[in-house]
């Protein structure tokens, strides 16, 4: 399989897939594009109908865009994994903050963008920003209380990947988070799929600005 991302440090729906497909051991060949670059464009619309990052073209030619779908797509093709949680009801709930987090928190994502190698202490707070700070704390920390930690529904599923991002805009931005969303965080930080994608981020050479050009 081939999964087409974009660089590193900014693009944090292709953060999302690239940690399931680490996190799990399948493999497969990353195509890294470069972001804001002249042949960026034409670049991904080599690989996906969209135009925008991450794609995954699997083994047997299916193209899949969107993060959340490839999640889904993974999941179907590779049971064996728990990459949702086994029980019912806790898988529904996985999906819905999985969908929140997917289609939400528009203020946070304007003013609390993904850049690993920066820091932003305090900066970034609008209201609708802390808004939604407040919302995904208060996911978290539901999630962690009902289903035990260490992760959101036990053990490091697709809920964790979508949301491992926003961990890495709290680590830029620092918005003030509840003890047990602070600690899921630095739990989240400390996953090695994670630890790798970061030191991939801290290595890339560009510096440019923020993309609007990830599903």
């Amino acid at each position: 399989m081939k999964l087409v991302i974009g660089d590193k440090n900014y693009s944090s729906w292709s953060m999302r897939p690239w940690l399931v497909l680490t996190h799990f051991g399948i493999p497969f060949e990353e195509v890294r594009i470069p972001l804001a670059e002249e042949q960026t464009q034409a670049a991904i619309l080599a690989h996906s109908p969209s135009g925008r990052v991450p794609c995954l073209i699997t083994d047997d030619g299916i193209t899949v865009w969107d993060s959340l779908a490839i999640c889904e797509t993974l999941a179907e093709r590779y049971p064996q994994h728990a990459m949702w949680p086994r029980d019912a009801a806790a898988r529904g709930r996985a999906r819905s903050i999985s969908a929140e987090m997917h289609s939400g928190f528009g203020d946070l994502r304007s003013n609390m963008w993904m850049n690993i190698r920066a820091s932003f202490p305090g900066k970034g707070a609008t209201p609708g920003a802390l808004a939604d700070v407040a919302r995904i704390d208060a996911i978290w920390s539901e999630c962690l209380e009902t289903y035990g930690g260490p992760f959101l529904f036990g053990e490091f599923t697709i809920a964790d990947a979508m949301y491992a991002p926003v961990v890495m805009r709290f680590n830029t931005w620092q918005p003030k988070l509840s003890e047990a969303a602070a600690a899921y965080a630095r739990r989240v930080t400390e996953q090695p799929a994670v630890k790798a994608w970061i030191s991939d981020a801290l290595r890339e050479g560009h510096d440019i600005a923020k993309y609007d050009i990830c599903a």
